[in-house]
This record gives structure tokens, sequence and C-alpha cells, in this order.
């Protein structure tokens, strides 16, 4: 239904943005991948997948036309709806989910939350063949330093958003914290915060 969204940022957040076009305002739902790409910009244009079910219609976007393809190859095979599709593009950047497709790798894959065993081996069967043969493209991540407690709680926030018991998330993000030499990246605190969950 929508191609793509392309506006001022009203509002960021590591799971969703708020993108006003002409005074409407469209939440979409967001990978970290995107988060990190649009984070520090005014305005934005994302790629967007219109998802409708029972009791809900969600608009997702991607920054990237390559990870939104991606999004929809996942979620068409069965056993992995929206939610874990944008697990995977946030515990994994888009290429780490290709490499780990295209070379069979199993336990990367189940590194995913919600990802067993079996619906990892689905997923390699599906889209081995499908992401061999398309072209991979570089990908950029933006820096940004902000403070260390604003990273904690946009951290937790997101966590907590993906699922994510409160009390764990805050264990494993202060542990990250306490581990990590100086700077940290929100994206990077959260990626290692769900391996750790």
């Amino acid at each position: 239904m929508f191609a793509y969204i392309k506006g001022k940022l009203a509002h960021k957040d590591p799971t969703f943005v708020i993108i006003d076009v002409q005074g409407v305002g469209y939440e979409i739902k967001i990978s970290l991948h995107t988060y990190s790409l649009i984070k520090d910009e005014e305005s934005c244009k994302l790629f967007t997948h219109f998802y409708v079910k029972e009791d809900a219609q969600i608009l997702f976007g991607f920054a990237e036309q390559s990870e939104k393809r991606l999004f929809t190859q996942l979620i068409s095979i069965s056993g992995v709806g929206p939610s874990t599709g944008l697990m995977f593009l946030s515990s994994l950047s888009p290429s780490e989910v290709e490499m780990a497709i295209i070379s069979g790798d199993v336990a990367t894959i189940q590194r995913v939350k919600g990802i067993g065993a079996k619906t990892a081996q689905r997923v390699i069967l599906e889209l081995k063949d499908k992401l061999g043969k398309e072209s991979g493209e570089s990908l950029i991540t933006n820096l940004g330093t902000p403070s260390q407690s604003t990273i904690r709680n946009e951290a937790l926030a997101a966590l907590v958003t993906l699922g994510i018991n409160k009390t764990a998330a805050q264990n494993s993000i202060d542990k990250i914290l306490k581990n990590s030499e100086g700077q940290i990246k929100l994206e990077d605190l959260i990626k290692l915060a769900l391996k750790a969950a």
C-alpha cells in the first residue's frame, strides 16, 4: 500500500519513529540497523512494509531497499512473523543475516531471540538460493556520542519494547557497560544485550 514515507522525523526511538508528513504523523516500527542510519537525521525516507492482521495495522520502515527486501523474505517463512523479522535485523546487520544464511551458519541465526534450531534451518533452506543470487550491498553505520546514562535508558526502553524482561535487560546492560572500555554505541549495546538475554 505504501512504498515509502518521506518526511520530518518528529520522534526517534531505537524501535520506532514518527514521521511527520504535512501534519500527519506516521508511527513506523524500525530495526536497529535502520535506527543507526537515521538517528542523526532531521528528516528521512523510509521504504515501508504495511502489515495487516485481525487486530492491528502496522507500518514497518527501512532506510535501505535491500533491508526491506530481506525483511519481506524473512517473514515469508513459516514461523517468522514481522516481530521476529525485526528481531533478526536488530540482532544482526542485514549483511550478517545474509552471510549466515548463504553460508548455512545455523548457530549465528539461532542467536536471534525466538529462533530455534528448526526455524534457523528452515530460514537457511528457503532463502539460501535466493540470497546467493542477489548481490549484497555495503552497509553504513553512523557514529554518535551521547552520554552513557542516556544510552542505558534508551537501550533499556528498546529491549523492553522488543519483549525482554526489564530486570534481565537492566542486568545485561549494566554488565555490558561495566565491561566495555570507553564509549559504546546504542545499537551495539542493544545487540550485545539481545545476545545475552
